[in-house]
């Protein structure tokens, strides 16, 4: 068998890859829960990953402001002192020859106000998720509609929190549009009941994501942004579009418009079909020419054959990669990956 795809380097802008590999976001929930400060454990963390060769790294979501935070021990990049907590991060990821970018995640509805300081989830309309806030295990609690006013002010955030990635360090931004959080409850039909201009058809539903990429963009570069969608939600399990390929065409519609050149469409299953005897990617390439970023409970084998292929540029991996800080060289020698076990491989950084 010839050499893994995954295990060569490529030119993505300005960004020069050590491999394909992608370290997905994940939430680790290590952060200081009361000041948002990232410490030693998580520096070394993600160093262990850069050394061993991971090509890109997405953070574990980080917030833009305390309404954001959806569980305990989020990291976030809105005060000095996380800035210069991150940075420290970033410098080790770059003295291992690797990239990082922050990913900037606002959770919406999906919270309680335990969590942000006393304040009402914030969403675009009124409507209370069903289950439990991850770990709080409360009932998520109503959200407050955002006026126009609110709006302005979360994409400010936005924009100052990408800012203070790029003073930390980092080699750009993700926003996390995907998976039913704040700028997916924009997008969804189940939870955007607007008749502003943020609600009514999809287009003007994506309105909300349109407008924070686009200050994203200025802020930092379009060639240093990444935007995360999915179909699938994480507190709808059985949510599907009605026509996907539609859905995909109006999204990239969006992303051709704002200039973004790096999309990351997200899914549980890479393989799995979803319209036209076609998978979520195969779609999403259908109409998209830029780079594309693969995830979905993918092995380094079907992930290599993507690659080959044409449907992805780059291969994103999650679990695998915490339970086995040395993926890339098990993939060199042709060694198995450890098995992840959520009950052990959670507890603890390494």
């Amino acid at each position: 068998m010839g050499k893994n795809e995954l295990l060569n380097p490529t030119q993505i802008g300005n960004w020069h890859l050590k491999t394909k590999i992608v370290m997905a976001p994940m939430t680790r929930s290590f952060a200081n829960n009361n000041t948002g400060t990232v410490g030693e454990d998580i520096v070394n963390y993600y160093r262990r990953r850069a050394k061993d060769g991971i090509g890109l790294i997405i953070t574990e979501g980080i917030i833009p402001s305390p309404r954001g935070k959806g569980t305990f021990g989020v990291p976030g990049l809105y005060t000095n002192s996380q800035v210069d907590s991150w940075r420290k991060v970033t410098e080790a990821i770059h003295e291992e020859g690797g990239k990082i970018v922050a990913q900037l995640w606002h959770v919406g509805r999906l919270t309680h106000r335990e969590l942000t300081g006393g304040f009402p989830p914030q969403a675009p309309s009124p409507i209370k998720a069903d289950g439990l806030v991850h770990r709080l295990r409360k009932p998520y609690d109503t959200p407050e509609e955002m006026s126009l006013e609110d709006i302005k002010e979360v994409i400010k955030e936005y924009i100052s929190a990408a800012r203070n990635a790029m003073k930390a360090g980092f080699d750009g931004v993700e926003i996390h549009g995907a998976h039913g959080y704040l700028i997916d409850q924009f997008n969804s039909e189940i939870t955007n009941k607007r008749t502003d201009e943020y609600g009514g058809d999809l287009l003007n539903r994506l309105s909300f994501m349109k407008e924070v990429l686009k200050a994203v963009i200025k802020e930092v570069g379009k060639d240093k942004t990444i935007i995360r969608f999915s179909e699938i939600k994480d507190d709808i399990p059985g949510y599907r579009w009605a026509n996907p390929e539609e859905n995909i065409k109006a999204f990239i519609q969006v992303f051709n418009e704002v200039g973004i050149q790096i999309i990351h469409p997200s899914t549980n299953h890479f393989t799995e079909k979803v319209s036209n005897d076609m998978t979520f990617h195969q779609l999403v390439r259908k109409y998209w020419d830029g780079i594309i970023i693969g995830v979905g409970n993918l092995n380094p084998e079907i992930a290599s054959k993507a690659i080959k292929e044409g449907t992805i540029d780059l291969a994103a991996f999650g679990r695998s990669l915490i339970a086995n800080p040395d993926f890339v060289h098990k993939i060199k020698e042709g060694r198995p990956l450890k098995s992840y076990q959520a009950a052990i491989d959670l507890k603890y950084l390494y």
